[in-house]
């Protein structure tokens, strides 16, 4: 496989290398390709989790009696306020 990096990109990689903690282009484009995926995986996670907390709390809501907007921010305010 063949890649064309810009300027910058080339700028930048020849600075990590001239850093000393680098020993080579591949070395510093493994790294960034390895994080790469860890940041795709942990945002995937994330999703999962944010979807399972909405589910939740929908499920939740089917058996609980409705509450109105400013007792709903009080309740919170009062939670605020006792915690610290």
């Amino acid at each position: 496989m063949s890649i064309s990096l810009t300027p910058d990109q080339e700028r930048f990689i020849e600075t990590k290398l001239q850093s000393g903690k680098y020993h080579s282009t591949e070395e510093v484009l493994e790294i960034a390709l390895r994080l790469l995926d860890e940041y795709d995986r942990s945002e995937s996670e994330w999703i999962e989790n944010v979807r399972a907390k909405i589910d939740a709390a929908i499920e939740a809501s089917t058996h609980t009696a409705p509450v109105d907007g400013e007792t709903f921010v009080n309740g919170i305010l009062e939670r605020f306020r006792q915690a610290n």
